[in-house]
């Protein structure tokens, strides 16, 4: 339930008048209709709402709230990225794959062929 402006600045201005001594809790608790006790718990609180939004913030604009698409679309983003980049070294290490069997290729092939600079041996002296 929602306080109207008015009426909490109301309540605000009497509990700064109590800190400042320019009037007791009690008249305080009275113009608002509480218990003395009541009073010093409504206190309690705006003093401890007053601090906590005088901490040190971050400087800038403050985050706005996740939009869970958008977080849902980011996390499948990231995992894309990953797989992407997966892909490439697979397709990177199958390309590597191929070159080394094609140059293991060639040099079967060079082994195999019967070198032109080597001579057959001389045919034995007819009989």
């Amino acid at each position: 339930m929602s306080t109207p402006p008015a009426q909490a600045q109301h309540r605000a201005l009497l509990i700064l008048q109590v800190q400042s001594g320019q009037i007791t809790a009690t008249e305080a608790a009275r113009q608002l209709g509480l218990s003395r006790k009541s009073y010093y718990q409504w206190e309690k609180r705006a003093l401890k709402a007053l601090l906590e939004s005088l901490q040190t913030q971050p400087p800038g604009r403050p985050p706005k709230s996740a939009d869970p698409e958008k977080v849902q679309l980011r996390q499948q983003l990231k995992q894309l990225q990953g797989q992407v980049s997966e892909l490439k070294q697979v397709l990177e290490l199958r390309q590597l794959r191929q070159q080394l069997q094609r140059s293991d290729a060639k040099k079967n092939s060079r082994s195999c062929k019967p070198s032109s600079s080597k001579r057959a041996p001389p045919s034995p002296p007819p009989g």
